[in-house]
Parts: structure tokens; C-alpha cells; sequence
């Protein structure tokens, strides 16, 4: 049994282990959970190190501001570590540049680590002074002494979100640049002082005992950088090859290649003496501090000796410890220390004491807090969305509010005491902007002013925003945008919108009218000799419900897709009305991820619909492989088929006015052009819902397809956004495994169960679709497919919206955009004894922490 510490010591609960470093590592771009980024690498190929097998990859799909640079020749090692070959500078106005590293675990506890070597990469020999901060909170001031210092920031904090943005925050002292930035998820249980209210942020982690090794990751599988320190004037080293065990509920998880390491006193009767300096900064200027110190004995005493000792710190002795053979334990105290700005630490015998003390050891953080609000959530993502739609870089990154002192251009915020800050107002004038004005803005429900004016904004004016404008809740001004509708008045194009061509039915004489609703230049007529538009409908695309669809080319060469209903169709006026009445609709909105129609024709018995061309054909078909010429997709193609699929979903959901239930979302409703990207088609059974009041569409008669039915709508008749979801979400599990929606053999079941089963199991290997060869990030596909079981959970409520599978799909996204297969060359560095612990300068070798001052030997 492993003796324990006489110091006040707090137990915690082990609140996350397995399952939430499983969930922790599904949401990373490697096995482990690690994020490990080479800032300011080229090009978008990383690298793989050959001693810890960690891939670093470039810093391009992480942030979106700040320049490359390459650091100057004369401080360059082929023993260096290769991510201090180059760093990222962000010169210019900007207060804050920010990483955005996705796809984390809410409520987790992380280890963050970014590092720092200047090299004079800018020619200007100007040693900078920045601040760095986690999130909306502040982390610490980096402050740069030497051009040939490797220099690395590390804290460990608990995320309230999914996401983390780390910031670097220009103070008037010289430019921002950083060289590398890792992030490791942690098991709650470990470091109990980190929690949701206050961060620790490491001032020294020394492995005491032998000065040439370094040791992180694989030993430390939390990749902890613990830095060997000795002083062979003053204390002699004990080793041994044999594992050190950790004690029940360890709550710091020294690696065993740590604990194997201790010094003692080359004097039986001497003691051990380390002191470390405080450094205060303007938002902590009397820092507190948190020492963890680790034990263990590593020699097997003979009867009648005994190694028993006082630690003291500050000259008030705190505590005794007795280590026993082989097992780690660890002494801490319970309360911060806040004192002068030196800290001694004394270890001295007992009185009965035989041996002398040992140490093997130490760790210090100082606390910071943790208690800032970011934005509210909604607005975050709303205006999140408007940064991507208008491409907007500069001032607008890290949280929109927080702090004060970054708070993005032309954005008002309002705060209060009791709840996160909100967008109050958006002044986006005369900026240039075009397009439609994005749905997005109607989100933020604290909104009061919203200036949009002097731009090229064309389209329709949301009317939520308008409904807002006219209950005097939002102050609206939109003038200057000569293309905008206003009104219900759009700018009309040269020429009737609506013109007459003919096409001639298969084995009929009948010329039926089409009304021709593109803005496009088209012949005004065709006559029923020409036969041009399908050339007497020599080739078919395909066959629904509806019935055969035809592939044509207008006069002046528009690929088409003609639609005409068959009498034996099982789809009648009424679905096709609905979907002639939408046509019109996607005429005036005209998402790019909806696909649109041309034209469309009702003459007596005869029906027919113009639609825009999808060279690639629908999803299904990729998915099921039918087509020998077609290639099979890749992940990335995959992913991005989907966020576009969602994209089209979430118009409808959201943009549409009035809004719109699809009610037949599947692979087959999916189609893709020759640039395999996604549209949503088929809207004959699509339904207008009200947003403000309806929460469902009463229907008589259910409709959709097996396999993608939502249980709920099954059972109650009443589709809603939610039953749309529900059969996105089949889509993503049919595109994640390659199968069908219905799996037959050797018994019928859904493949929503199918999946079930093996991610109970963790085997997402035996998911993934063959085809694709193994050539996937697995934690991508892991997310994927939790949010995909998330939209076909039973239980309407539970499932998310569109607006939120789009956001999830978009991190997904970005994450395998940003995602790299390699990782810096480390080795290590010779320390010297003549300094001091935490005063170890030109860690040249070492691409991690560097302290420029704490305990050193008396």
C-alpha cells in the first residue's frame, strides 16, 4: 500500500475516464484526441515524427489571418525541432488573431500547449510582448527575451464548448507570432484544481534525475513535457529499470519513465532546496500558485532504515511523507499560494529519519480564472455564418464580444451581469457586399440595429427582419442596393420572364406550352418539328414516381432534365401542381443547394417539368455503385456532399418564405453536377408549414419512402422539420457505410441499428464503406456518424436542427480540410547544471516549455 501524503489533500471524483476520453478522441484529427499543429508551414502536407509517431499538420485550416514566415538561417539547427523552422506573425491593426481548433468534448478537461522561438523571422531583431488567451479568458503574457529561445505556454483548462479558440492579443509591444500549438484531452479526474471556474498554467514540470532525458509522449501517453534536471555538485541520482505502479484514484498519472528518476542529497544528513520566482503580469499582478511534488522510493531499504521526511515551503513545514517502494504518490497543497515574490521549498529529514529526503518530481501552475461569459451561442453561429457567406477576415475573429478589447468591427454588443453578451447591432455599410442578404441575421434576437445600406445586395429582404422593422424592434436601413426587393418589387430583367416553348410528347402530336421562368436568354419558341430540347427523347435519365425524366439542351445550349408525367404515374396533378407552385419559389430564392427549375407546362393530361441538368445524377446511385463509371467518392467528397445536402435542407427549414417541409428526403432526392455538388430535387411532396405558429403539418395520408420514414411522423401523422431530419440522417449512414437503408441479409433490419450495434462495440472499422480503401480521417467518420444517429433518434426533441447538423458538418469539414499526416523531428537537450530549474535558456532540441526563471538548487 502507498504511503499518503500528511498534506491537506482534496479527493475528486473521477467524473470522465474511458468514455469520455473515447468521445474526446473521436472528435480529433488522430487515435489519441491530439491536435498538433505546425503554425506557419507551407503548403498543405504535414509530417509524421519518428520518435513519438505524432503527425503535425499545417495551420491553414485553422486560422484564417497573419502570414508565413521562415525564421533567419543563422538560428537554425539540424537539431532543432522543425516546427521552430517557422512560425505565423500577425502584423497589422487587428487586436487579436485566433486558432480555432473543433470538434472537442464539452465539459472535458484539455492540456494546451503553444509554442514560441522569434529567430529574428522578420529581420527587425524587435523582441516582442504579447498576451495569449483560452477562449474569452486570459492565459498569460508571452514575453520574448532571446531571439534563440524555444519557449512554450501550457495550461489546463476545462472547455464549456465544443470548440477552442486560442488567441494571440497585440498590447503595443511588438507583433504576435507563434510557432507551434498542441492540445491533448485529459481525463477529468486528473489535476482536480482545473476546473469550470479557474485554469492552472505551468511555470515548471521537472524530471529529476539524469540530465540527457527528455520525456514525453509515448511515455507520457498525455504528452507532458517533463524536463530532467540535476545538479551533481549538490545531490546524486537514484535509478531503476524497474515500473513504478501508480496508487488508487492517482490523480496526476506520472509516467513510470518519470517516476524511475529521483535525486537526493549527497549528504546523508543534507536536504533538498528549490526556489522559484512569482511572475506577475497586469491581470495577475500577485499570481497564486498550486506545487505538486512526486515520490516515490526507489531502492528496497534494508530493516531498521527508514527514509521519512518534512517538506516546508516558505520555512512553514506543510506536511511528511514516507515514500514507498515502487508506487508513485504525490503531495499538493489544497489552497494557492500567495506570497511574497520567492517561494522556497525545503525538504529535510525527521528526526528518526535514516535516509535522506528524495524527490522525483515537480510540478507548479499558477491559477487563472475561467469565469468569463463568451457570446451567447446563437448569435456566435449566426454571425459566424455571415463572416463565411461575405469571406470577412480582419477584426473579426475569437469570440464577437469578448473581451471588450476584441470586440469585432461594426459589431455593437450589449452585456449584462446574469447572462452572456449578445449582438445588438451590425453596421455593414458600404462594403461592397453582394449576394442575398443572409438568412443568418434574423438569428440574432437581441438585434436592435442592423445597417446594411450603400452595398450590391440583390433578393429579398428576410422577413423576419422585416416583421422586426416593422414593430420598431430593429432599427432597418437597406438603401443604396439598386438590385434589392423591396417590397415585394424586384428590378425586372430585359425581357418577359415567362416565354412560350414547345416540345412534343413521345408518340403524340400534341404541343404542349412550357412556361420558361429563367432569367436567361432562351428561344422564344421551338416548334414541335424542331425536336431540339430532347431530341424526340432519345435519352433517359432516369424514372420516378412522377415518371420518366429526359435529358434535352435548349436552343442556345442549356442542358436540361425534362420531367414528364405518365398516365400509370403514382403521383398525381396534385404533387405536381405542388412542385410547379415551388418552381416558382426557387425562381425568386435560388439557392445554390436547391436544384432549380426552369420550366414547367400543365395542358390537359399532359404535365411536364424543366429542371437544371445534374450531370452526376443522384446520390443513391454513387452510394449503391450501380454505375461502373463512376468512381467511387472519397471521404472529403463525401463530407462535403453532405454539408451542401444540409445547406439546401436548412433553406428550406429556415430561408424559405414561406417555409417548407421536403417529407421525401433521400439518396435519390440528392443530386449532383458534373463539380459533385449536392442539390436538393423532388418537392411534389413537399408541404408549407408556418414557422411562427405551426410546430407540425397535419396529413391523411403518410408519404415518403421506407427506410427514411420518421417513426414519430409514422405514428402521428404529423410530419414536422424534425421528420426532414430524420431522413438526412439515413442519407449520412448510407454515405458513411455504403449500404442501403434496409439491410436484408440474413434478416431484415435498418441500418440505423445495423450501425448501432458495432459503435456499441467501438468498431468503426466495421462500419466505414469498404470502397473508400481505408483512405479516412476515423475520427471524422466517427462524428459523422454520432450526428447521424443523433438525427434518427426516436424522440423528435432529441434530435438536432438543420441549422445545428450544419454547423456540426461544417467543422467536420474544416477539420479534414485542415488535416495533415505529419508531426516535427524532437529530440532532446543537454541542460546545464550551473543554471537554475526554471532559468534552462536555447532549448534549441527541446519544442517545448521553457521557463526563464522558478526552483533552483541552493
Amino acid at each position: 500500500m502507498a504511503a499518503r501524503s500528511c498534506l491537506l489533500l482534496l479527493s475528486c471524483l473521477a467524473v470522465a475516464a474511458a468514455a469520455g476520453m473515447l468521445r474526446a478522441a473521436r472528435g480529433q484529427p488522430d487515435s489519441n484526441g491530439f491536435i498538433s499543429i505546425d503554425c506557419g508551414l507551407s503548403g498543405k502536407a504535414g509530417y509524421v515524427d519518428n520518435a513519438t509517431k505524432l503527425s503535425y499538420s499545417p495551420d491553414a485550416g485553422f486560422t484564417d489571418a497573419g502570414t508565413n514566415n521562415n525564421i533567419s538561417a543563422e538560428y537554425l539547427s539540424p537539431a532543432s525541432s522543425r516546427i521552430f523552422d517557422n512560425v505565423r506573425s500577425f502584423p497589422g491593426a487587428a487586436p487579436g488573431s485566433c486558432y480555432t481548433l473543433r470538434s472537442l468534448v464539452p465539459g472535458l478537461k484539455y492540456l494546451v500547449r503553444a509554442s514560441f522561438k522569434y529567430g529574428n523571422y522578420d529581420g527587425l531583431r524587435r523582441l516582442p510582448m504579447f498576451d495569449l488567451y483560452a477562449g474569452v479568458n486570459f492565459w498569460t503574457t508571452v514575453n520574448i527575451t532571446d531571439a534563440a529561445v524555444a519557449h512554450a505556454e501550457e495550461a489546463i483548462v476545462v472547455l464549456p464548448d465544443d470548440s477552442l479558440q486560442v488567441c494571440l492579443v497585440n498590447t503595443g509591444a511588438g507583433t504576435p507570432f507563434i510557432s507551434g500549438l498542441d492540445i491533448r484531452p485529459l481525463k477529468n479526474s486528473l489535476y482536480p484544481q482545473a476546473n469550470a471556474t479557474q485554469g492552472l498554467v505551468l511555470a515548471a514540470r521537472m524530471n529529476f534525475g539524469p540530465a540527457d532525458t527528455f520525456i514525453r509522449y509515448p511515455d507520457d501517453p498525455h504528452d507532458r513535457a517533463w524536463k530532467p534536471w540535476i545538479d551533481t555538485m549538490i545531490y546524486a541520482e537514484i535509478t531503476t529499470t524497474k515500473t513504478v505502479q501508480s496508487v488508487e484514484d492517482d490523480m496526476f498519472e506520472v509516467p513510470s519513465a518519470v517516476m524511475q528518476t529521483v535525486i537526493t542529497p549527497h549528504n546523508a544528513s543534507g536536504s533538498i532546496q528549490l526556489r522559484w520566482e512569482a511572475k506577475p503580469n497586469t491581470n495577475y499582478p500577485s499570481p497564486e500558485y498550486i506545487v505538486i511534488m512526486h515520490f516515490s522510493e526507489l531502492q528496497l531499504l534494508q530493516e531498521n532504515t527508514i527514509r521519512t521526511f518534512n517538506i516546508s515551503i516558505n520555512n512553514m513545514i506543510v506536511g511528511n511523507i514516507t515514500p514507498d517502494y515502487l508506487y508513485a504518490d504525490s503531495s499538493r497543497n489544497t489552497k494557492p499560494f500567495r506570497s511574497s515574490n520567492q517561494y522556497n521549498i525545503t525538504l529535510h529529514a525527521t528526526a528518526n529519519s535514516t535516509m535522506s529526503p528524495i524527490i522525483n518530481a515537480l510540478e507548479i501552475f499558477s491559477i487563472i480564472s475561467t469565469t468569463t461569459v463568451p457570446t451567447n451561442t446563437m448569435d456566435v453561429s449566426a454571425i459566424t455564418t455571415i463572416k463565411k457567406q461575405y469571406e470577412v477576415k480582419g477584426n473579426w475573429m475569437g469570440d464577437p464580444c469578448v473581451p471588450k478589447t476584441m470586440t469585432w468591427d461594426w459589431l455593437t454588443c450589449g452585456y449584462t451581469i446574469s447572462s452572456p453578451p449578445t449582438i445588438t447591432g451590425v453596421n455593414l455599410s458600404y462594403n461592397n457586399l453582394t449576394g442575398s442578404i443572409p438568412e443568418a441575421l434574423s438569428l440574432l434576437s437581441s438585434l436592435t440595429v442592423l445597417d446594411l445600406s450603400g452595398n450590391q445586395l440583390s433578393g429579398s429582404i428576410p422577413s423576419e427582419l422585416l416583421k422586426r422593422a416593422q414593430d420598431k424592434s430593429l432599427q432597418l436601413r437597406y438603401e443604396n442596393n439598386p438590385d434589392l426587393c423591396v417590397n415585394g418589387t424586384c428590378p425586372s430583367p430585359e425581357g418577359d420572364p415567362k416565354l412560350a416553348i414547345y416540345i412534343s410528347v413521345p408518340g403524340q402530336r400534341t404541343i404542349l406550352s412550357i412556361y420558361i421562368m429563367s432569367q436567361q436568354a432562351i428561344p422564344t419558341e421551338v416548334t414541335a418539328m424542331d425536336m431540339k430540347i430532347t431530341n424526340n427523347f432519345e435519352q433517359v435519365l432516369g424514372k420516378g414516381g412522377f415518371g420518366y425524366v429526359y435529358y434535352g439542351i435548349l436552343e442556345e445550349g442549356t442542358q436540361v432534365a425534362v420531367k414528364l408525367r405518365s398516365q400509370s404515374s403514382n403521383q398525381g396533378v396534385k404533387e405536381f401542381l405542388t412542385e410547379a407552385e415551388f418552381a416558382q419559389t426557387l425562381i425568386r430564392i435560388h439557392h445554390k443547394n436547391l436544384v432549380s427549375m426552369i420550366g414547367y407546362c400543365k395542358d390537359g393530361e399532359y404535365m411536364a417539368l424543366v429542371h437544371e441538368y445534374m450531370s452526376e445524377g443522384t446520390l443513391e446511385e454513387h452510394i449503391a455503385g450501380r454505375d461502373h463509371n463512376k468512381r467511387n467518392l472519397t471521404w472529403t467528397e463525401r463530407l462535403r456532399i453532405t454539408l451542401e445536402s444540409a445547406q439546401g435542407l436548412e433553406y428550406l427549414h429556415k430561408g424559405c418564405s414561406p417555409p417548407l417541409i421536403h417529407r421525401d428526403v433521400k439518396a435519390t432526392n440528392i443530386l449532383l453536377n458534373m463539380k459533385l455538388e449536392a442539390k436538393i430535387a423532388n418537392f411534389g411532396l413537399s408541404k408549407i408549414f408556418n414557422r411562427d405558429s405551426d410546430t407540425h403539418v397535419s396529413t391523411s395520408i403518410l408519404v415518403g419512402t421506407p427506410g427514411y420514414i420518421d417513426p414519430e411522423y409514422h405514428a402521428t401523422m404529423m410530419p414536422t422539420t424534425k421528420s426532414d431530419v430524420y431522413g438526412f440522417g439515413v442519407v449520412l449512414l448510407e454515405l458513411v457505410t455504403g449500404k442501403n437503408p434496409i439491410l436484408r441479409t440474413p434478416q431484415p433490419i435498418s441500418l440505423i441499428h445495423w450501425v448501432q450495434q458495432r459503435l456499441q462495440c467501438g468498431n468503426i472499422e466495421g462500419v466505414v464503406d469498404t470502397r473508400m480503401n481505408g483512405v479516412y480521417d476515423v475520427n471524422s467518420v466517427w462524428k459523422v456518424a454520432e450526428i447521424a444517429l443523433k438525427c434518427t433518434a426516436q424522440a423528435s426533441a432529441q434530435r438536432p436542427t438543420m441549422t445545428d447538423v450544419v454547423a456540426q458538418l461544417q467543422e467536420c469539414l474544416d477539420l479534414e480540410y485542415g488535416r495533415a499526416g505529419s508531426v516535427p523531428e524532437l529530440s532532446i537537450d543537454h541542460v546545464s547544471k550551473t543554471r537554475t530549474i526554471l532559468e534552462m535558456d536555447h532549448l534549441e532540441r527541446v519544442p517545448l516549455s521553457t521557463m526563464s526563471s522558478g526552483p533552483s538548487a541552493r
